[in-house]
Parts: structure tokens; sequence; C-alpha cells
């Protein structure tokens, strides 16, 4: 009996460093294919950021985009979520479906880079005419997955499983009226057909050294939510405010008690929570009181039971101040995001897979982020790990880089070809789990 237990355990151990060993052979291949392919994904890159396009308006980059897929042999879907696309990659043995995204969309910004191929296009937003500019890395999120799939394309014998390219629009949200990115695509099924098992999404960083990735288990980037606050009061002479309710001055009462939710009611221990009002307008004259003000903002939250929590006390709040005045007060409140949710289990299983593509030292957990992502709706359907990749010069200082959604915005290339091993390295491991 404990001779065949000793062979038994001999034979397991033999197989298991046989298969290790062609797994280790795999991502050596995709390391030297990622090495060979990164002229043409920076060109990719350049050509995209050089002809941007605004959420559900990205036909070119989509055009681009399907007729690479098609010409490596995938199974290509268009038009999903309106500009939105996805490649099919069907291994040659059996095993899960793995879904690697990337958006496209760019924002309306003047690019002032001094680069060569920075953007001069310009667009109509909400009805403005506006410049356009990849001012978040998008252009190179799209370039990468274009080159994943190049590569995993070429290994497609040897793929355990399917793998799924998603190439999402409208990242940034939608244009006024219209639906679009991450949602959308959820709602039309890109989690379907085949079923994913498990997806992964990155996200490049311009304060981020390149070459470096960072990531954070559980909550890492925020929910966001956006309200819309109308203020009702009494209009009055200027000079006799006595004689109206000044939903001005209410609403100047309203931004501080928003920040009183955040520093007196929310448990942040827990999570943080930021409440910010970014737009107020009321009145047309120095010297009349209106009837109306109107107050727009964001709401971040890490916490989705928190999330319910200050949509109630803001709602609560503003009311309760309005009347204190005699006034009236209306909330709205438009849930643009979730917390975008990294599986725990799945990052602890996959951080070798990010240690072996850019280096054990190169790979570190980071604190949560009040930024958002509409990568979170993905994960509402599948396990989800969504992690940053360097794009900043080595050297430079964090502090200095231009940050994402300013006309200065850029990103060091040299950053991409890590990411692209990221991808191939995580597609490999999982696979093979």
């Amino acid at each position: 009996m404990k001779k065949d237990f000793i062979v038994c355990t001999l034979v397991f151990l033999c197989i298991s460093a046989a298969a290790q060993n062609d797994i280790t052979k795999l991502k050596e291949k995709a390391a030297a294919a990622a090495d060979k392919i990164e002229s043409k994904c920076i060109a990719w890159r350049r050509d995209i950021h050089e002809n941007p396009e605004l959420g559900n308006r990205e036909t070119r980059t989509a055009k681009l985009i399907a007729d690479h897929l098609r010409k490596l042999g995938l199974e290509v879907k268009e038009g999903v979520a309106k500009t939105g696309v996805v490649g099919i990659l069907r291994g040659g043995k059996p095993g899960p479906c793995i879904a690697l995204r990337a958006d496209m969309d760019a924002l309306p910004i003047i690019e002032n880079a001094n680069v060569p191929f920075a953007s001069k296009q310009k667009s109509t937003y909400n009805g403005s005419e506006v410049g356009v500019m990849h001012a978040c890395g998008h252009d190179t999120h799209v370039a990468m997955l274009m080159s994943v799939a190049e590569i995993l394309s070429g290994m497609k014998n040897e793929i355990k499983g399917t793998v799924k390219f998603i190439f999402q629009p409208s990242e940034e949200g939608p244009p006024e009226g219209e639906e679009g990115g991450a949602p959308l695509m959820v709602k039309e099924g890109v989690m379907e057909n085949p079923k994913v098992d498990v997806i992964f999404g990155m996200h490049i960083e311009s304060d981020i050294e390149a070459g470096k990735i960072e990531y954070k288990p559980g909550a890492f980037m925020a929910s966001s939510d956006w309200f819309h606050i109308v203020v009702k009061g009494k209009g009055s002479h200027g000079s006799q405010p006595w004689k109206g309710i000044d939903p001005i001055q209410i609403s100047a009462q309203i931004i501080e008690g928003l920040q009183s939710i955040v520093s007196r009611q929310m448990e942040i221990t827990k999570a943080p929570v930021v409440i910010t009002v970014g737009k107020i307008h009321g009145g047309v004259r120095n010297n009349i009181i209106p009837e109306e003000c109107v107050l727009d903002g964001t709401i971040r939250t890490l916490d989705n039971d928190m999330q319910k929590q200050v949509h109630e006390k803001i709602k609560w709040t503003v009311a309760k101040i309005a009347e204190a005045s005699g006034a009236t007060a209306e909330t709205t409140i438009d849930t643009k995001t979730l917390v975008t949710y990294n599986n725990p289990d799945l990052v602890k299983k996959m951080i070798p897979s990010l240690q072996s593509a850019a280096g054990v030292n190169n790979v570190k957990e980071r604190e949560w982020v009040t930024g958002a992502e509409d990568f979170s709706y993905y994960g509402t359907k599948a396990p989800a790990f969504f992690f940053y990749l360097g794009g900043m010069t080595k050297g430079k200082d964090p502090k200095t880089a231009p940050p994402h959604h300013t006309a200065d915005f850029v990103i060091d290339e040299s950053g991409m070809k890590t990411g692209i091993k990221a991808f191939c390295d995580l597609v490999i491991d999982y696979m093979n789990q």
C-alpha cells in the first residue's frame, strides 16, 4: 500500500512538473511575441491617438479593430452597444471562457501635448463644437488588446477554452439622451454566448512608472453618481430679501450640509466618501433674488451599502434645509458606475501572472481610488480583476505628471509591452488552473 502511494505521488509530481513546464514555454513564447509586436502596437496607438472619436461615435476605430480581428481568423461581432466590437478566439482544447476588455472612446478636449501624432480632430458634443483627444489612454488600451489578440491567435491550438476580446465604446459616458458603455454591453449580452467565466481589464496611468503594475483586492475604484438639485424659493428685489425666499442663500447652506454627511454621518473608517458640487446656477442680475437655484455634482463611494445610505441622506438633508427656510428642493441621483470590485480569490490566484509579466518587484498592492470605471458592470456577471499599468517615463515625479482628462496628458509607450505580456500571462495561467 505504501509503495503504491509513493508511485502515485511520483507520477503526480511528474505530471505537474510537465504541465508547469508547458505553461512556462507558452509564457516565454508570448513574451517573445510581445517583443516582436511592440512596434506595431505603438503604430496602432499613434494612429488611434491622431484620429480620436467620442463615445458612441467610434466608427473608424471600430473598423480598424474589426478588420484586424478578421485577418486573425476570429469570430467578429460589430455594432455591439452601438459601436463596440467583440472578437472570439476558440482554442484548440476545452477550457474556460476568459474575457479581456479595452475601451475605445476619447474626450472633448483640445490637445496641448507636444507629440507629432497629436490630435487635430473636432467634433460635436452635446450640441457644442469641441476638440477631441485621447486624454485618458484608451488608445493604448485598444492597441494593446489588438496585440494580445494577434499573439494568442498565433497560439490557437494551445489555447484551452475561449478568449473573448471586448472593445467597448463610451466608457467616459454616452452623449445626453443615449445609452452606452459597459452597462449597454452587458445589457446586450456581451458576457453570454459563450458565457464568460472570468474577465480582466487594465487602465494605463500617467503617474505610475512605465513597467509597473498596481492593484487592490476587493473594492478598488469608486462608484460614480451624479446628482441634480433644484431649490425653489420666492423672488424679490435684492434690497428686500425679507420679501422673498432666497434660493441662492439656501443653496449655500445645502452645500455645507452635504459636507456634514461626509464628516459627521458616514463611517469613513470603513470606506471613503466624496460629495462634490461641481456646478451651481441661479439668478440673472445682481439686484434680483431669483426664484430658483440649481446645483449639480458627483458622489463617490467605495461600499455598496454606503452608496445607498449617502443617497438617502443627501435627499433628506437637501429637503430639510430647504424646508427650514420656507423653500422646497428636489434631488435626483443618476448612477453612472458601480464600485469596481476585484474578486479577492481571483486576485490572489492571478498575482503571480502579473509578476511573471512585469517582475516581482514591479507589482504592488495600492490603496483604493475615488475615480470611477464602468468596468464595474462586468463584475456583476463574472469574477473580475482590474488593475493599473504604468505609463509614466521612468525617473519622473508622479506629482508633476499631467493628469488624466487634461490637455497636456501624455503616455510613455514603453509601458505598453508590459500590458501586453500581463494580459497574455493572465490568460495562459487561468486557462491552466
